[in-house]
This record gives C-alpha cells, structure tokens and sequence, in this order.
C-alpha cells in the first residue's frame, strides 16, 4: 500500500518535481526539501525556515499544480489543530520569503487557498546546468541549447538567463569561444536575469568579473566583488575572482588574504588550490605555488586547470620535464582545451624537442580553420620556438579578440620574454583605453 502511495505521488508530480535518484529528497527548481520537511535547501545550503512552515512547504509540494484549500493545509500541516485562515496566510508569507525569487511560484487564490506551480522550463534548467558542469565546449554549448529552450517555455524563468550568463562566461573565461562575441552574449542574458529575479549577489560577482577579465575597469571590479561578498559571505566565486584581481593589481598579500578568507568558508573548494598556485606563480613565488600544486592535485586529481597551473610552477622552476608530463595529463582529460596545447609545445621547445614543438603548432593552427583558438598562448609558444615576429602578431591579435588573460599580462612570467621588445609596449599603451570605449 505504501508503495502504491509513492507510485501515485511520483507520477502526479512527474513534470514538474522529482524524487532524488534514493526517492528520498523533494527536488523543485535549485531546492531540495528532505520527506520529513526538516530541512531545506537551496543549491546545497540550508534554508533557515520554523517547521510549521517547512510542513505548509511540504502540503503545497505534495499537491503540486492543484489548490491546497484552506481547511485541508490545516488538516494536513497542522495535523487537524484549529488555527485561523490569518495563521495560514502568515506562514505561506514566511514560506515565499524563504524562496527568494522563486517565491512567486507559491499563488493565492482568494478566499480559496494556495497551490505551488513549477515552471515548465524547470526540467530544461536544471538538465542545462548538467551539462554546464561537464566543463567541456560541447557541454556549455548543449547547456546553452537547454537554457534557451528553456526561455521558450517560460520566458520569465530568471533562472534560464542566468544559466544562458553563465555558460556564455564560462566559454569566453576557459577560451573555448571568441571572448568579445561572449561578453556582448553575456551582457544581454545577463541583464535579462537582473530584469526578472533583481541583482542577486550571484550576478553582482558575475558582473564584477566581467568588468575586470574583460573591460579591465579593476576598482569597479573591485567593488562590486566587495558588495557581493557583503551581501553574501558564502559566494566562494567572488573570493577566488577577487584574489585574482589583487594578484593581477600586484596586491600580493591582499590575493592570499582573499584565499584564506575562501579556504575558511569551504577548505576543499576546488579553486582553492588552482588560484593559489597561479596567485603565487604570478608572484614570482614558484615554490610556494609547486607546494599549492602538488597539494591540489592530491585532492582534485582530474581538475584539468589546476594541473595545467601546477605545471606552469614546474616549467618555471626549471623541472621541464614535470612540467610536460603535467601538460599532457591536463590534455588527456580536456582534450578540447587548445590552450593546453600550446603550453605542451612552449614546454616542448624549452626542452630543446623543436620538432614535436613545431608539430604541435601545425595541430593547432589546422584546429584554428575552424574554432576559435585563444592567441595569448600562441603568442607565448611561438617566441619559444624563436618566431618573434610571428609571437608579436600573435599579440596583436590577441588584443584585438580580447583575449580573457589581457588582465593578467602584466604580472605573468610567461610574458617577460616580450616585455622588453619595444613592440611589446606599443601594444600595450592601448589596452586600458579601448576597453572603456567599449565599456560606455
């Protein structure tokens, strides 16, 4: 009998909300709420709501799509005690304010009583973030497919424009795709989203870096990452950005502060380790960032870009062949990463192996017909191979795509072999300037 219960249940709710794959927690949009309606919780993090009202939450998910009536919310999140219709209304209040944005799902009809209603579009958000967290070309570009159909379903869904926000970010930040055609994409859907669901600390950290990786405008950046941090203390994202800002600003001690405030939050955040190393690579601080690198990858083995970092600190450090090894396993396991190509051919050519160097730049010059390929890097590997001529067009171009890692140029040791040709500072002197009238 009970079994036929949970059949019935599941197939009532079988569009919009769902059991988690041990059929224990109630999954709608970014919460999960537990079968005892004892805890909540939102992408992970508990929500802090009494249990008379994690129960009303319950009654109204149990009858999903349907109108709760008055007398039967009290029947059934009351356990049959008398309370007045006031009482209900006044915990329902409580219940939508603990959902945030997503608190207009929860609608009152007059006189009658509530019922929560799930966007369609709720299956193709949470299906498009699946495939965000792949991490790969293909899976941001299948999220994308997700969120923007999604956005046909229910175009007031905020959520669908912030996974379309996201993902546009994330493809410009690990250079999968033309970073200036990814900002302009992200602007839009970012704005959207801000339109719908108001300026979430989220999108606040997500603009501020934007204004850094892309427009360069660092104390906007800056400032904004301090406001999200203030409205929420627990956005992990806005301390790892923020550290890079400092580091990249040659705020040293500032980037590590940032990190330490991040490792007191969430000491086995991924990121954690992957910045620190780049952080102290960029300080010049290559035994601290081997130390942060080898400790990472200890913990998070198959995080590519952390690897591709700990081998930067071993390249460095004169350890090339560490390094090599390093590069290859970060290709093994994000193969459509053509940046960590070009860090295998600048290690090749610094170990004298000239001839793998060159065929690995033919590899990547034959990808580059048909995708995008980030020239910062191939800037770097053809002044390994003694192209200097070909290294500075390389910069040229970099400049004019925007290239995400134009933020951290000034502090990268990859780039001190060009810094003192004359070239190098012509480019430069232009950086700051087209940014803003971009910007504006």
């Amino acid at each position: 009998m009970k079994s036929a219960k949970k059949f019935n249940i599941l197939t009532r709710w079988q569009k919009h909300v769902k059991f988690s794959a041990r059929m224990t927690d109630i999954v709608f949009g970014p919460f999960s709420l537990d079968p005892a309606a004892t805890r909540l919780l939102r992408d992970g993090r508990e929500v802090k709501l009494r249990p008379q009202a994690l129960a009303a939450l319950r009654v109204l998910l149990r009858h999903s799509g349907d109108t709760v009536r008055y007398e039967q919310m009290i029947a059934e999140a009351w356990a049959g005690t008398v309370v007045s219709r006031h009482t209900v209304d006044v915990t329902i209040s409580e219940v939508r304010k603990s959902l945030g944005e997503f608190g207009a799902w929860i609608v009152n009809k007059p006189k009658l009583g509530y019922h929560i209603e799930v966007p369609r579009s709720d299956e193709l958000v949470r299906r498009g973030w699946h495939f965000w967290n792949r991490r790969t070309r293909e899976g941001f570009d299948r999220a994308i497919e997700c969120f923007e159909h999604a956005v046909i379903e229910t175009p007031s869904d905020c959520r669908s424009f912030v996974g379309l926000s996201e993902s546009y970010l994330a493809l410009a930040t690990f250079g999968m795709r033309p970073p200036r055609d990814m900002h302009t994409h992200f602007l839009e859907a970012c704005a959207r989203a801000v339109e719908l669901g108001g300026l979430t600390p989220e999108l606040r950290c997500d603009r501020a870096h934007v204004l850094h990786m892309f427009e360069r405008r660092v104390a906007d950046a800056e400032s904004e990452f301090l406001k999200a941090l203030e409205e929420d203390a627990a956005i992990l994202a806005a301390y790892i950005r923020l550290a890079r800002l400092y580091a990249a600003s040659r705020r040293g001690d500032e980037a590590l502060d940032a990190l330490r405030r991040c490792e007191a939050v969430d000491p086995l955040l991924p990121m954690l380790p992957t910045t620190e190393t780049l952080v102290r690579l960029w300080l010049r601080d290559y035994a601290g960032a081997i130390e942060a690198g080898a400790r990472g990858v200890e913990l998070h083995p198959y995080l590519q870009v952390l690897r591709a970092n700990y081998a930067q600190a071993l390249e460095f450090s004169g350890r090339l062949d560490e390094a090599l090894t390093q590069y290859r396993a970060a290709i093994a396991m994000s193969p459509d990463l053509t940046w960590m190509r070009a860090h295998e051919g600048t290690c090749l050519a610094k170990l004298g192996r000239r001839g793998e160097a060159l065929a690995v730049l033919d590899a990547i010059e034959h990808i580059r017909r048909s995708e995008y390929v980030d020239a910062y890097y191939m800037a770097v590997l053809r002044d390994a191979l003694g192209q200097r001529d070909a290294a500075f067009d390389e910069l040229a171009r970099t400049y004019d795509e925007n290239s995400v890692w134009l933020f951290s140029i000034d502090v990268d040791p990859k780039m001190d072999p060009l810094k003192g040709d004359p070239r190098f500072e012509r480019l430069h002197a232009g950086l700051y300037k087209p940014a803003a009238v971009r910007s504006s």
